[in-house]
């Protein structure tokens, strides 16, 4: 039985325009639509498409977005990407597809066999970013392994029905199906071409050589084992003397190192450096720690924020003839990351000077958090004194409001309130970090929020229609205005819809929806709905029960310039996914800084502007401005006058109103209007919104978003503050929460009844009684 199901907007013809911040939109051609569930075949949905579009199955190329990144398109080519795209959308009724035509290419394959000469080292490569899960990535995410703690050397053990990794006490069995984890032993022809080891056949010379430490003699000692492919295990190791043999059974190969009296120095005392072993041939398990690893990958993962732990063990492999397992390459990139990003853990003690910080160095900003009983991360909320000065300076007073989970060690969930600056572009006002989405942390978010606005100007919120949210705007932003966001009253539309609809009458309910909501008047609202009810009268009902007050242009009485979507901050989210793998407080300062280059880039952009108008408000008036050709204008002695075209509207110049409701929903004096101002001589800059004017576009990016210094050093004004501890928040484990199931106390547990002897308490394998 199909779960899931998407419909797929597969558009082809057109072309992608890339925006100055690197999101994409793509623009022109021809659209269709496609039902896919999880049991669609990937080359029955190819065939389809290319019968769609005319074209030859052969030359087209299938890609999508991820949900909330328009920068980085993902190629479908496999049945597993087609699920993955699904589940990608599993949250939304409709994903967009985009069928690209290339050119068929035949690649350059010789027969001869790849020079080892020609492979790419681990110095070298920059592997392609892979945003879609590799097949081992699902495996290990899917199981809690990962968290397992490790504190000593692996050892591989290759079988050929499973793997087996031993991890310190614990026991993992990797089934037969899962063995490509582990790749087979490198051949002596390898090791001969790992030139990255080359350099470490010296580390140790004999006896005598001196090292500063127990860690330095220890970490040239492995450097060491791995140039001469040999393990070995420590007989005696401590912070004043070690002794090392070769770990296979009967070599002669030792050494042994003590600290030198009244010195830190440790020198090497005894050393037999004779191997009768056969060396790598014969043993698994070199002596590559996870710090070792981390070592050795931390300049490649600063270059490769996406280096993979399988990549991390092809690349080991090839540069120095190790053979990891991807549980060691997992936790060397954990290490590594640590060392390069600082520690989660730390990052969330550093939250309240990290805060006092924020405040300090941007005075007028409002940065706070709270923790749980336990002293756990609760909420992070944070709002720049430049984002809240250009907000009531310049943008209009609309806020987007939307969440999107975090994809971090943490997880938790990004809520943001954005704007929209005089020429349509996202404004970042306000956002916050927490635990999860919840209707108790979204009114703790708009109490915060609150708190940064002096404003008593009514505001509109474009937002979701859930309780919690509809409940928190009425109350904290008293006679504001709560519009439902159009996207998701679509998805609830079609999710309540118990009937059997097929994808072309899903599609048209979808479009005399949006026909009426956007339609300005009452009569053309009836009209589109009317349709609605032809086909479903629970749709109709639907509909009718679902506040149109709220959604509807005809009836909606707030001010929101036509933006029906909260989804208006994509840029503002796709900065947050760029920085969900960082601690939390270098997450926040990376949003900082895009906020800031924002402002610099916008607020250089509009000083080369010569117009009275931003560029985009300038162009929708040009477009007003030619319909007026075919307008007739009855001139009248008081405001209003009657314009007659396809249809007669009435014009109040006075009230800045005309019938059509063109210029109120917008903002923009409609073609009516300015046909009026044509005839008695008056100008349409002057009847414009103030928030489109370049004048206060240029007020919204005049200030600037500081920097704050480094948090590693906190000194504290206040010692009481000193006090405050805050640790990460709990993680939740991967899968579904298991239900505990409490029955009666008197309920009696059943008794065994043995096949052999027919008695009770026992089964027949542990019946002792001889037959």
């Amino acid at each position: 039985m199909a779960g899931k199901k998407v419909i797929a907007i597969c558009q082809s013809g057109g072309e992608f325009e890339t925006d100055m911040d690197g999101t994409m939109s793509y623009i022109g051609g021809e659209a269709h639509a496609i039902d896919l569930d999880e049991l669609s075949k990937f080359n029955d949905f190819k065939m389809e498409v290319a019968e769609m579009f005319n074209c030859s199955v052969n030359i087209i190329s299938i890609k999508y977005f991820l949900p909330g990144n328009k920068k980085t398109l993902i190629t479908i080519s496999s049945d597993k990407d087609l699920k993955r795209m699904i589940k990608f959308h599993g949250d939304s009724v409709t994903a967009d597809i985009y069928v690209m035509m290339e050119e068929l290419v035949l690649p350059d394959v010789s027969n001869m066999p790849a020079s080892r000469s020609s492979r790419t080292t681990l110095s070298e490569a920059v592997p392609p970013v892979d945003v879609l899960l590799a097949v081992v990535d699902d495996v290990v995410e899917g199981t809690a392994h990962p968290d397992i703690s490790v504190s000593a050397p692996f050892d591989v053990v290759d079988d050929t029905n499973h793997g087996v990794v031993h991890i310190d006490d614990v026991h993992i069995e990797i089934p037969a199906e899962l063995s490509p984890i582990l790749p087979p032993v490198a051949s002596n022809d390898d090791y001969k071409h790992a030139k990255g080891a080359q350099q470490w056949q010296n580390t140790i010379t004999g006896v005598g050589q001196r090292f500063n430490s127990v860690h330095e003699f220890r970490e040239s000692l492995r450097k060491y084992a791995i140039a001469h492919q040999f393990a070995f295990r420590y007989k005696k190791n401590d912070s004043h003397r070690v002794t090392v043999k070769c770990k296979a059974e009967g070599c002669p190969w030792r050494i042994h190192a003590s600290r030198l009296s009244t010195t830190q120095l440790i020198c090497i005392k005894k050393m037999n450096a004779t191997h009768t072993c056969e060396g790598a041939i014969v043993t698994t398990g070199h002596q590559a720690t996870r710090s070792w690893v981390a070592s050795i990958i931390k300049e490649k993962l600063k270059v490769s924020p996406n280096y993979k732990p399988k990549d991390i063990v092809n690349d080991i492999k090839q540069e120095y003839g190790i053979q990891l397992n991807y549980f060691q390459a997992w936790r060397g990139k954990e290490i590594a990351k640590e060392q390069l990003q600082g520690s989660y853990t730390e990052a969330y003690n550093q939250l309240p000077f990290f805060c006092e910080k924020i405040m300090e160095t941007n005075p007028g900003s409002l940065a706070t958090f709270t923790t749980k009983e336990d002293s756990s991360f609760h909420r992070l909320f944070v709002s720049f004194h430049a984002s809240l000065y250009g907000f009531l300076q310049g943008c209009r007073p609309l806020l987007f409001l939307d969440g999107i989970p975090l994809k971090s060690k943490y997880q938790g969930t990004l809520l943001a309130a954005t704007a929209v600056d005089g020429n349509d572009g996202v404004f970042p006002v306000a956002f916050a970090v927490v635990d999860e989405e919840t209707d108790n942390n979204w009114n703790w978010f708009l109490l915060q929020l609150k708190s940064a606005l002096p404003t008593s100007c009514p505001l509109t919120f474009v937002a979701d229609r859930q309780k919690g949210l509809r409940e928190s705007i009425s109350q904290i932003f008293k006679g504001s205005y709560h519009a439902y966001c159009l996207r998701y009253l679509t998805e609830q539309l079609i999710g309540d819809l118990k009937g059997q609809f097929s994808h072309e009458v899903k599609r048209l309910m979808i479009e005399d929806f949006y026909a009426a909501a956007y339609a300005p008047r009452p009569e053309s609202f009836q009209r589109s709905i009317e349709n609605i009810k032809n086909i479903s009268h629970e749709a109709y009902d639907w509909i009718l029960q679902s506040e149109p007050q709220n959604w509807a242009n005809a009836f909606f009485e707030g001010a929101r310039y036509n933006h029906m979507t909260s989804n208006f901050g994509e840029l503002f989210y796709s900065w947050a996914s760029d920085a969900h793998e960082l601690p939390i407080t270098q997450m926040v300062d990376l949003i900082r800084v895009k906020i800031m280059e924002l402002i610099y880039t916008r607020r250089a952009d509009s000083d080369q502007w010569l117009t009275r108008l931003t560029s985009s408000m300038e162009e929708k008036l040009d477009k007003e401005t030619l319909k007026v050709r075919s307008l007739q204008v009855l001139l009248s002695a008081d405001s209003t006058f009657e314009v007659r075209g396809d249809n007669m509207d009435v014009v109040n110049i006075d009230h800045w109103d005309c019938s059509c409701k063109g210029w109120q929903l917008t903002g923009l004096p409609c073609c009516h209007a300015i046909a009026v101002f044509y005839c008695i001589g008056r100008c349409p800059y002057d009847y414009c919104s103030r928030y489109f004017t370049t004048e206060s576009y240029r007020e919204t990016y005049s200030q600037s978003v500081h920097p704050i210094p480094s948090v590693d050093r906190p000194v504290w004004k206040d010692l009481s503050q000193a006090t405050v501890i805050v640790t990460p928040p709990l993680r939740r484990p991967p899968g579904r929460p298991t239900t505990k199931r409490f029955g009666a106390q008197e309920i009696v547990k059943r008794q065994l009844h043995c096949g052999r002897c027919k008695g009770i308490g026992h089964n027949k394998s542990t019946c002792k009684e001889i037959l």
